[in-house]
């Protein structure tokens, strides 16, 4: 997990503009006791840095917390694998399909 300011600072952003990521359903945010977010690392590779807006509109939700549940609980729909997991593995479309069904 890393603060606003450190994924600021690694995405050569702001802290502003990682905040309005995460209000807008672009970054995973997840509220912290103290001021300010923290953030999942390895959203920020390629394969997944692609798939969470999408993703974000296809569960219908911006909550931090929500999403990460999401990606990181296996799902039978996947073979056990996470969501997380199985874009990874390429397989981006399913892991979206799922998130749209509402069955997961």
């Amino acid at each position: 997990m890393m603060s606003s300011e450190e994924a600021a600072d690694y995405a050569g952003v702001s802290r502003v503009t990682v905040n309005a990521w995460i209000s807008k359903g672009r970054a995973i945010g997840l509220t912290h006791v103290k001021r300010g977010y923290k953030l999942p690392s390895w959203q920020f590779e390629p394969a997944i840095w692609e798939v969470i807006p999408l993703l974000s509109q296809a569960l219908q939700t911006i909550e931090g917390w929500a999403l990460l549940s999401f990606l990181e609980s296996p799902s039978g729909a996947l073979d056990g694998e996470t969501p997380r997991t199985a874009i990874e593995q390429g397989r981006r479309d399913r892991v979206l399909e799922l998130a749209a069904s509402g069955d997961h």
